[in-house]
C-alpha cells in the first residue's frame, strides 16, 4: 500500500529510462548485455515499435484513403481460422499488460528515481496489442490475408524477446513468489499461442509458402445485402459490445425504423432452419420412444436435443458473471480495509538487477490496484451477463419460430371436426401461438438461472460467513426464511394473475359481442343490459386486480425490506455476540453489498419457478394439440381409379390402415362395405365424382350427420344441391372434400379428368398424416357459405396466389358485378379489405369469395349458397354471366352449386335434393318430375314461375352510379374518422410523407416524452394518492441514504476507537471501550422506518394504478356504448376492441409496475450520485462528461426502442392473423391445395417477427452494455477519488465504503432507468389513445317529453305519419332521404323495395333515430319521435335485421335478455319461427347453450331466432329489414304467412329482398335515390306495366 506522505519528493525525482540511482547496476554490462535488466526491457520494446511503424502507414494511408472513397460493405466479411481464439488471447494479453504496467508503477514507487523500463515496454506492448487487433480486423473484413505477414513477424519477435526476459529471470533466481516473473511467463505463453494461431492461418489459407492459396468466400448471408442483422458475423469485440448496432441506433433518430430497415434474418436463424432442427430431434426421439403417442416428456427431450447447447453456453456465461459479481464486495472490503489500516506501509525486500521485485500480495496491497481490478472485473462481469442474456433470448426466439412452424403444419392437417365441434377454437390455437410459445421462449431465457442461482447463493453465504462469522448465517437465515414467504406470495400472485386473465377474457368476449352487435343493441335499447353485464365482469376483474396489486405491492415491499431486515439483524446480533466485534467499514459495507447480491437470486427464484410451471403447462397444451386428430387419421382409406380406357373396370388401391381411437358403433358396422372389394361401375368420363353408401359424421362417437349417401356428379356439368335449412347440403360438399369423418362408404374422383393429380400409387405412404384419398383428387375451387377473405387487397383475394391474367381478371370482376364496388374503394382493387373483409358489406364479401373460385383454373368448382347475401339483380347477373356463361359455356367446368334459389333449377344438368341428412331425390329436373311429381309441384309453387329459361329483363343502367354514390358516402365517412383516430393515436406519424422541414419536426416530436399522457394518468390518481405517492418515495430514499450514512458513521467511529486502542492513546477504560448501544438504537429506528416506508410506497403505487384503471375503463365503456352508430360504421372494430384489450391491459398491469421501477431506479441513481458527490466533491467534475454520454445514449435508445417495440408488436399481429385466417379458411385452403403457399407465407411472417424481436433484444443489450460500462467508469472514478481523498486528505474510511457501495448500485440501476423510461413512453401511448377516444361525441338520450307524459302502452295502434322527412348520416354529407311523406294506417302491412342505395335501410333506421333527421318529423300514434327519450323510443319498437346476430349464452337470454317474458311466450315465439322442434331436441331446451356468434346454428337458423326475438317483444310496430335473405323459399313462405297471421293487428314495414314477399302487402313503397318513386297497393302498381315495381316483379320470377 502506498504510504501517506507529501507528494513533494516525488515531483522532484529525476526521470530516465533506466533510472539514475547512485549505484550503476542499471548500466552495468560486465556480465554481458543480456544480463542487464534494463537492456532486456529495452529489447522488449523493439517488436512493439516494429509493429507500430509497419501497420500505421497501412491503416492510415491504405484503408484511410479507401474509406473516403469506397465503403467496404459487409459482403466481404469473413473470419480467418482461429478468429475467436485470437480475440480471446488478445483480451487476456491486454489484461496481463495492464497488470505489468501497474506492477511496474508500484515497484517503481519504492525507488529514488523513476525507472521507465519497468512499465514503458508494457505500455508500448499495450499499444501494439490494440494495433494488432485493429490491423487484423481490417485485413479480415477486406479479405486480404497476405498483409498478415507483418503480424507473423511481430508475434515471432515478441515471443523471442519475452522468452529471453523470462530465461534471464530464471537464471538470476527470480521465482514464482515475484509477480513480475509470473507476468513474464504468461506473456511468453500468450505471444507463443498467438504465433501458433498465425501459423495456423497460413496452414489453412496458404497465402504464403504455398504455390496456390486457398480462396474462401464470405458467408452466403453476407452476400445478401438484405441481411442487416450482423451479430453472428462481426468480430468478438463487436459481439460483446454490440458495436455494429451503433449506426442502426443513431439512424433511427433520423429516420423511423421499419420492416425494410431491419432487413432479413440470417439463414441459421430462420424459422425453416430451426423447424428442421426441431423436426429432426422430434423424429429421433420418436424412434427412441417405446410408445407411439406423444407425451410431455418426449417434447422436453426434443427441445433439449434441438436447443440445449446454446442454453448450456448461456448458463456458463451466467455463472461466470455471477462469480465476477462478488468482486465488487471483495474489492470494497480490500480498499476500505487498507485505508482503515494505520500499519499499511511496507517495503519490498527483494531487489535484483537494480530494481525492486514485489509479490502478488504486496501488489494487491495497493488500493489503486484494487480499484483498477474492480473496474476490469465489472467490465468483464457485465459483458458475460449480457452475453448470457443474448444467447438465451436468441435461443428462445429461434425455439418460438420452430414451434410456431410446427403448430402451423399441424393446423393444415387438423380434422375439421375438431373445429366444428368446439374441441379446438380459433382462440385456443391463437393462444398456443401468442401465449404458450412465448411462455416457452421466456422459460428458455430464464432457464440459465436454474443452475446459476444455487452457485450464487452458496458463494454469497460462504463469503458472508467469512466476513461476519455465525452472525452472517443468522442474517442469511432471515432471507432464507422469508424466501418461502416470497414464493407463497409469488404463487398467490400467479393465481391472481390467472384469475384476472380469465375475467379479462370474459370481459373482452362480452365487449366484443357488444361491439359486434351494437346496432341491434341500440335498436332494441339493450345497451344498459350489456353495459351492466360488462361492468359486472369488470368488477370481478377489478377484485382480482386488487389481489394482483396487493401481492405485487407485497412482493415489491419484500424486495426492498428484506435486505434492510437482514442487515439490521446481522449487525445487531454481531455486536451483541462478540464483545470485540470487528464492525469495521470494510466488513460492514462488503456485507451490505453481499446481502444485496444474495437477495437477488432468492427473489428471482419465484419468477423462475413461475415461468417453469407455465412452461410445463404450455408443453402439456402443445402435447395435446400435436396429438389431435388429423384428416383421414381414423379410418381405413380406399382410393379408386376411374379407368377411362375401360370404363367398366375399377381398381382398388389399398392404403395404410390407421387404427381408430374409438371403435365404430355396433349399429353402424353393418353399413361398412368391403374395402378391398372390386367394384364395377358403368359410368366413365361422364362421372367426375361418385359417392357410394356414404355415412359421414363430425364426431367419431356421434350419429352420422349424413346417411346412405349415393350420388354422382357429372363431368363438365352444373349440379345443384337443394333442400331445407339444416338438411346437410354444406356437409355433403365437405364430405366429398374429405373434411368429414367417414364411417363407411367410398368417394371416387375421376382422376383422369384432373390434370393436377399424380400417378396412381406414387405417394401412398409418403405422408400418412394426410388423407391420401383427398390428396389424390387435386385442387377444387371452393366458395364457402360464410365468405372467407384474407386481410389483403381485393386483387390478391381474387387471384389467390395465381398469376395475374388481366383478361380473365376483368371477366371475373364483370361476372360478379364487382366493378362498381371497386370504383368506390379508396385504392380501387389495391385496397386492403381488413381482417375478415371488415370494410366490406356482406354481399361484397360473398361476391369476392365467389370471384376467387371463378378465377381459379381448376376442373371443379364448389359453390355453397353464393346468392344468400345478394339481391335479385346481383344474383341473376352472377348466375348468368358467372356460372352459366363463364364456367359452363366457355370453360366446361364441373360446378356443384348449393342454393335456396329454386328459380335457377331449370339451368341444372343434375339435381340432388336433400332432406334430414339423406338424399331425397337425384337426377335431372325431368327425372324428378317423373319420379316425384309432388316434390316437383312444390318446387314449382315456390319458384312462382313456369319451368322456363330465366330471362333478365331489367337493365340496371343507373345501378353502378347509385352504388358508387352510396358506397362513396360510407367510404368517405370511414376514411375521415380513421384519419382523425390515426392523428390522435400517433401524432408523430402525421407528417411522415411531408417535406424535410415537417419530417425534422416529426423526428423532434418522436424524441419527446408524452408528458401530456403522463399528466393525465397521474391526475386521475386524485388529490390524496398523488401527494402520498410522491412524498413516500422521496422520504423512503432519504431514509435509505440515512441508514447507510449512519452505518458509515458507526463503523468509522468503531474503527477509530480500535485504532486508538492499538496505538495506546486511550486514557481510561471508558475511552478504550466502544459502546455500540446508541448506534444500534438509531440504526434500528432508521431501519424500521425504512421498512414501513417501503410498504407505504409499494401500496401507494399499486393503488394509484388501480384507481386510474378503474376510472379510465369506466369512462371508456360509457363513452363508447353511447356513441352514435356512425362511429361504429366508420371505425374498424379492431381499433375499438384494442382500447378495451391491449391498452386496458397495459394500464391495468404494466404501467404501475413500470412507474414503481422507474421511480425507484431514478431516485436510487440520484441519491447514489448525491452521496458520491458528498463523499468526493471532485467526482462532480468527472460526472459531467459521463452525464453527456448518458444523455445521448438514452436519447438515441428511447427512439430506437420505441420503434422496435412497435415493430415487434405490429409484426406479431399479421402472424396471429395468419394463424386465425388459416384456421377459419382451412377447408378452402385444403380444397384449393394451397397449403405450401400458406406455409411459405407463415415462414415469412415468422421470420419478420423474429428479426424484429432479435433487433429489440440486441438494442436492449446495446443499451445495457453501455450503461454498465458507464457504471463501471463511475465506480473507477469514485474509487480513485475516494482513495486519493482518504490518503491525502484524511477522508473517513466509512465514507469511502459508503461512496463505493453506492457507486456499485449505480451500475445496476442506470440501464433500468433508461429501459423503464423507454417502456413508460410506449405504455403511456395506451393512456393517450384511450384519452383520445374519450373525446368522441355521444348520442343525446334525453328527450323533450318526460317518460311520465308518454302513455304506458304507446304505441298501441301503430299509426305512422312521416311528414316532409329528410335524413342524412352526418352533417357533412348529402341527404339519403329527401322530403319523404308517408301515411301508414294502424295494422297495415307495408313493403319497401328499391335497388341498392335507394334509401330503404335509411328509411327503416329513421324510425329509431339512428340517422340525423335534420328536416321533417315522424309521428307514431300522434307523438313526435324526435321528442321522446331515445331508450324509450327504441324499446317500444321491433326490428329484424338482415344480418342475424346471436349472443353467447342461452337461447332464453337471446330471446329475452330483459327477463320479462314467461316460458310459454318464448315457446310460442319459437313455434311461430319454425324452431320449436329444434330447440326441444337440444339438451336444456330454452337453456341450451348458444356459442359466440351463434356458430353452433346454421345461418338460416340464426335468422329464424332473430325473427323469434322480434315476436317476443310484441310491439305494435315491426320493421323487417331484408330479414329472410338467408332462409330457403319454403321456410320463407311459411314465415310470411305466420307474420301476416301473428301480426294481423300490428303495423309491419318490410324492406324487401325478394320482391314476391311483399306482393300480399297492403301498401308498397318503391324508392329511388332517397325519394319515393311509387307509392300504392301492389295490385295498382302491377297494373302499371312500365312501372318500376312491375319490372322488379317480372325480374324476380
Amino acid at each position: 500500500m502506498m504510504p501517506r506522505h507529501n507528494a513533494g519528493p516525488i515531483i522532484t525525482m529525476s526521470l530516465s529510462f533506466c533510472g539514475n540511482d547512485n549505484d550503476t547496476a542499471a548500466y552495468n554490462v560486465d556480465s554481458g548485455v543480456l544480463n542487464n535488466g534494463c537492456f532486456v526491457d529495452a529489447l522488449n520494446v523493439v517488436p512493439h515499435v516494429f509493429l507500430l511503424f509497419i501497420t500505421f502507414p497501412i491503416l492510415f494511408i491504405g484503408w484511410g484513403s479507401q474509406s473516403s472513397k469506397v465503403h467496404i460493405h459487409h459482403s466481404t466479411w469473413l473470419h480467418f481460422p482461429g478468429h475467436n481464439l485470437r480475440w480471446i488471447l488478445t483480451f487476456i494479453l491486454l489484461f496481463v499488460l495492464v497488470c505489468e504496467i501497474a506492477e511496474g508503477i508500484v515497484s517503481d514507487g519504492f525507488t529514488e528515481t523513476r525507472h521507465l523500463h519497468l512499465y514503458m515496454p508494457a505500455g508500448m506492448g499495450f499499444m501494439a496489442a490494440i494495433t494488432s487487433i485493429i490491423y487484423y480486423h481490417n485485413i479480415e473484413t477486406s479479405n486480404f490475408p497476405k498483409l498478415l505477414l507483418a503480424l507473423l513477424v511481430y508475434w515471432t519477435l515478441a515471443f523471442v524477446t519475452k522468452t529471453i526476459k523470462f530465461a534471464k529471470f530464471c537464471e538470476h533466481g527470480i521465482g514464482l513468489s515475484q509477480l513480475r516473473f509470473c507476468i513474464a511467463a504468461l506473456l511468453a505463453i500468450l505471444y507463443g499461442m498467438l504465433l501458433a494461431v498465425e501459423v495456423n492461418v497460413i496452414r489453412m489459407r496458404r497465402y504464403i509458402f504455398y504455390k496456390h492459396s486457398r480462396e474462401v468466400k464470405p458467408p452466403e448471408d453476407l452476400q445478401d445485402l438484405g441481411v442487416r442483422f450482423l451479430q453472428p458475423f462481426v468480430n468478438l469485440l463487436s459481439k460483446c459490445t454490440y458495436w455494429w448496432m451503433n449506426r442502426f441506433i443513431t439512424t433511427a433518430h433520423k429516420r423511423p425504423i421499419d420492416i425494410k430497415a431491419i432487413g432479413k434474418l440470417p439463414f441459421a436463424m430462420r424459422a425453416i432452419t430451426n423447424y428442421v432442427l426441431l423436426k429432426d430431434a422430434y423424429e429421433a426421439q420418436k424412434k427412441k420412444a417405446l410408445v407411439g403417442l406423444q407425451d410431455t416428456k418426449m417434447i422436453w427431450r426434443v427441445l433439449r436435443q434441438a436447443f440445449g447447447r446454446p442454453i448450456i453456453l448461456s448458463s456458463i456465461f451466467r455463472i461466470l458473471a455471477d462469480l465476477l459479481g462478488f468482486a465488487g464486495p471483495l474489492c470494497i472490503s480490500g480498499i476500505v480495509h487498507h485505508l482503515s489500516d494505520e500499519h499499511q506501509a511496507f517495503h519490498p525486500q527483494v531487489k535484483m538487477l537494480g530494481v525492486y521485485f514485489i509479490s502478488s500480495q504486496e501488489f494487491l496491497s495497493n488500493a489503486y490496484v484494487i480499484a483498477v481490478l474492480l473496474f476490469l472485473a465489472l467490465l468483464l462481469q457485465r459483458t458475460f451477463l449480457q452475453a448470457s442474456y443474448y444467447v438465451a433470448i436468441e435461443t428462445g426466439i429461434n425455439l418460438r419460430g420452430a414451434i410456431e412452424t410446427k403448430i402451423y403444419n399441424k393446423i393444415l392437417r387438423l380434422s375439421t371436426s375438431n373445429m366444428s365441434m368446439g374441441e379446438l377454437t380459433v382462440g385456443q390455437i391463437c393462444n398456443l401461438v401468442a401465449i404458450d410459445t412465448n411462455q416457452l421462449m421466456w422459460f428458455f431465457f430464464l432457464s440459465p438461472n436454474l443452475w446459476a442461482m444455487p452457485v450464487q447463493i452458496i458463494v454469497g453465504v460462504f463469503l458472508l460467513y467469512y466476513l461476519l462469522g455465525i452472525s452472517a448465517l443468522i442474517g442469511a437465515t432471515v432471507i432464507m426464511l422469508l424466501a418461502p414467504v416470497q414464493y407463497f406470495v409469488a404463487t398467490k400472485f400467479s393465481h391472481a394473475q390467472k384469475s384476472t386473465l380469465d375475467y379479462s377474457n370474459e370481459r373482452l368476449r362480452k365487449t366484443n359481442e357488444l361491439l359486434r352487435g351494437i346496432k341491434l343493441l341500440k335498436l332494441y335499447a339493450w345497451e344498459k343490459i350489456f353495459h351492466k353485464s360488462v361492468e359486472e365482469t369488470r368488477h370481478k376483474e377489478l377484485t382480482c386486480l386488487t389481489s394482483f396489486a396487493l401481492y405485487t405491492s407485497i412482493s415489491i415491499f419484500m424486495n426492498a425490506a428484506i435486505p434492510i431486515a437482514a442487515v439490521l439483524t446481522t449487525f445487531v446480533v454481531h455486536t451483541q455476540l462478540y464483545e470485540d466485534a470487528d464492525l469495521s467499514p470494510a466488513v460492514a459495507f462488503a456485507s451490505l453489498s453481499l446481502f444485496h447480491i444474495l437477495v437477488t437470486p432468492l427473489f428471482l427464484l419465484s419468477s423462475v419457478v413461475r415461468s417453469t410451471v407455465k412452461a410445463l403447462v404450455s408443453v402439456q397444451k402443445l402435447s395435446e394439440f400435436f396429438s389431435s386428430e388429423e384428416i383421414g387419421e381414423d379410418h381405413s382409406r380406399v382410393v379408386l381409379q376411374m379407368n377411362t380406357e375401360n370404363s367398366g373396370k375399377y381398381q382398388t388401391i389399398p392404403l395404410k390402415v390407421i387404427n381408430r381411437k374409438r371403435p365404430t358403433k355396433e349399429g353402424w358396422q353393418k353399413f361398412d362395405p368391403q374395402p378391398m372389394q372390386q367394384i364395377s361401375v358403368t359410368e366413365g368420363d361422364d362421372v367426375f365424382i361418385k359417392v357410394t353408401n356414404g355415412f359421414f359424421t363430425w364426431t367419431s362417437d356421434g350419429a352420422p350427420t349424413l346417411s346412405n349417401i349415393d350420388i354422382k356428379i357429372p363431368y363438365g356439368q352444373l349440379t345443384m344441391i337443394v333442400g331445407q335449412v339444416g338438411c346437410g347440403k354444406s356437409s355433403l360438399l365437405l364430405a366429398i372434400l374429405g373434411e368429414m369423418q367417414k364411417y363407411s362408404g367410398l368417394v371416387y374422383w375421376n382422376r383422369a379428368s384432373d390434370a393436377e393429380t399424380t400417378e396412381e400409387g406414387s405417394s401412398a405412404e409418403e405422408d400418412t398424416s394426410i388423407d391420401v384419398e383427398v390428396r389424390k383428387r387435386g385442387s377444387v375451387a371452393y366458395a364457402a357459405q360464410k365468405p372467407w377473405l384474407l386481410n389483403r387487397t381485393v386483387e390478391e383475394n381474387i387471384t389467390f396466389g395465381n398469376p395475374f391474367n388481366k383478361q380473365r381478371y376483368r371477366a371475373v370482376i364483370d361476372a360478379c358485378s364487382l366493378q362498381p364496388d371497386i370504383d368506390i374503394l379508396p385504392q380501387g382493387d389495391q385496397t386492403q379489405i381488413g381482417e375478415r373483409g371488415i370494410i366490406l358489406s356482406g354481399g361484397q364479401r360473398q361476391r369476392i369469395s365467389v370471384a376467387r373460385s371463378l378465377y381459379q383454373q381448376t376442373n371443379v368448382v364448389f359453390l355453397d349458397d353464393p346468392f344468400s347475401a345478394l339481391d335479385i339483380h346481383l344474383g341473376d347477373h352472377l348466375m348468368q354471366d358467372g356460372i352459366l356463361k363463364m364456367l359452363q359455356e366457355e370453360e366446361k367446368r364441373t360446378v356443384v352449386l348449393v342454393t335456396h334459389k329454386l328459380q335457377y333449377l331449370p339451368h341444372a344438368d343434375w339435381i340432388i335434393a336433400m332432406k334430414d341428412g339423406t338424399i331425397q331425390r337425384e337426377g335431372t329436373l325431368k327425372d324428378i318430375q317423373n319420379s316425384d311429381p309432388d316434390l316437383f309441384e312444390l318446387w314449382k309453387t315456390l319458384m312462382n314461375r313456369q319451368d322456363q329459361e330465366l330471362e333478365k329483363e331489367i337493365v340496371a343502367g343507373s345501378k353502378t352510379a347509385l352504388e358508387r354514390k352510396n358506397l362513396r358516402r360510407a367510404m368517405y365517412s370511414r376514411e375521415a374518422l380513421l384519419k382523425t383516430l390515426q392523428e390522435a393515436e400517433d401524432e408523430e406519424d402525421m407528417a411522415e410523407g411531408d417535406d424535410g422541414d415537417n419530417l425534422s419536426l416529426v423526428l423532434r416530436e418522436r424524441a419527446k416524452m408524452p408528458w401530456g399522457a403522463c399528466g393525465k394518468y397521474l391526475s386521475l390518481a386524485g388529490c390524496l394518492l398523488l401527494p402520498l405517492l410522491i412524498l413516500s418515495q422521496l422520504f423512503k430514499h432519504t431514509v435509505m441514504v440515512a441508514i447507510d450514512y449512519w452505518l458509515a458513521k458507526w463503523t468509522s467511529d468503531a474503527i477509530y476507537v480500535k485504532n486508538e486502542v492499538e496505538k495506546g492513546n486511550c486514557s481510561s477504560t471508558q475511552d478504550c471501550y466502544f459502546n455500540h448501544s446508541s448506534y444500534i438504537i438509531v440504526f434500528s429506528i432508521l431501519c424500521c422506518l425504512g421498512i414501513v416506508l417501503c410498504l407505504i410506497t409499494s401500496i401507494a403505487v399499486e393503488w394509484t394504478g388501480l384507481k386510474v384503471t378503474k376510472e379510465l375503463h369506466k369512462s371508456l365503456l360509457n363513452k363508447v356504448i353511447l356513441a352514435p352508430m356512425r362511429f361504429f360504421e366508420t371505425t374498424p372494430l379492431g381499433n375499438i376492441l384494442n382500447r378495451f384489450s391491449s391498452d386496458t391491459n397495459i394500464i391495468d398491469q404494466h404501467i404501475p409496475a413500470t412507474l414503481e421501477c422507474l421511480s425507484r431506479s431514478t431516485l436510487l441513481c440520484v441519491s447514489a450520485l448525491a452521496v458520491i458527490s458528498y463523499v468526493t466533491p471532485v467526482f462532480v467534475i468527472a460526472l459531467v462528461p459521463l452525464a453527456v454520454v448518458y444523455y445521448f445514449i438514452q436519447k438515441y435508445f428511447r427512439v430506437a426502442s420505441r420503434d422496435l417495440q412497435q415493430l415487434d408488436d405490429s409484426t406479431q399481429l399479421p402472424l396471429l392473423s395468419h394463424f386465425s385466417e388459416t384456421v377459419e379458411g382451412l377447408t378452402t385452403i385444403r380444397a384449393l391445395r394451397e397449403e405450401n403457399r400458406f406455409r411459405q407465407k407463415l415462414l415469412e411472417l415468422t421470420d419478420t417477427n423474429n428479426i424484429a424481436s432479435l433487433f429489440l433484444t440486441a438494442a436492449n443489450r446495446w443499451l445495457e452494455v453501455r450503461m454498465e460500462y458507464i457504471g463501471a467508469c463511475v465506480v473507477l472514478i469514485a474509487a480513485v477519488a475516494s482513495i486519493t481523498n482518504s490518503l491525502y486528505y484524511g477522508l473517513a474510511s466509512g465514507l469511502v465504503g459508503l461512496g463505493l457501495t453506492y457507486a456499485l448500485m449505480i451500475s445496476n440501476y442506470l440501464n433500468w432507468m433508461v429501459r423503464n423510461l423507454a417502456d413508460m413512453e410506449v405504455q403511456l401511448g395506451a393512456v393517450q389513445r384511450i384519452n383520445n377516444l374519450l373525446k368522441i361525441e355521444t348520442e343525446n338520450y334525453d328527450g323533450l317529453i318526460s317518460p311520465s307524459q308518454i302513455p304506458p302502452n304507446w304505441p298501441d295502434e301503430g299509426e305512422i305519419k312521416i311528414q316532409n322527412l329528410s335524413v342524412r348520416y352526418d352533417s357533412t354529407l348529402k341527404p339519403v332521404l329527401k322530403n319523404v311523406n308517408v301515411h301508414i294506417s294502424p295494422g297495415q302491412k307495408v313493403g319497401i323495395c328499391g335497388r341498392t342505395g335507394s334509401g330503404k335501410s335509411s328509411f327503416s333506421l329513421a324510425f329509431f333515430r339512428m340517422v340525423d333527421m335534420f328536416e321533417g318529423r315522424i309521428l307514431i300514434d300522434g307523438i313526435d319521435i324526435s321528442k321522446l327519450p331515445l331508450s324509450m323510443l327504441r324499446s317500444r319498437l321491433s326490428i329484424i335485421l338482415q344480418d342475424p346476430v346471436l349472443f353467447s349464452g342461452s337461447i332464453r337470454f337471446n330471446l329475452d335478455p330483459e327477463k320479462k317474458c314467461t316460458d310459454s311466450i318464448l315457446w310460442e315465439s319459437l313455434e311461430i319461427a319454425q324452431l320449436k322442434h329444434l330447440v326441444k331436441a337440444l339438451p336444456g331446451g330454452l337453456d341450451a347453450t348458444v356459442t359466440e356468434g351463434g356458430e353452433n346454428f346454421s345461418l338460416g337458423q340464426r335468422q329464424l331466432f332473430c325473427l323469434a326475438r322480434a315476436f317476443v317483444r310484441k310491439s305494435s310496430v315491426l320493421i323487417m329489414d331484408e330479414a329472410t335473405a338467408s332462409i330457403d323459399m319454403e321456410t320463407e313462405n311459411i314465415l310470411q304467412k305466420v307474420v301476416m297471421t301473428a301480426f294481423a293487428d300490428r303495423t309491419v314495414v318490410t324492406i324487401a329482398h325478394r320482391v314476391h314477399t311483399i306482393l300480399n302487402a297492403d301498401l308498397v313503397i318503391v324508392m329511388k335515390r332517397g325519394i319515393i318513386l311509387e307509392y300504392d297497393t301492389p295490385s295498382i302498381l302491377l297494373e302499371q306495366r312500365d312501372g318500376t315495381f312491375a319490372s322488379f316483379v317480372q325480374a324476380d320470377k
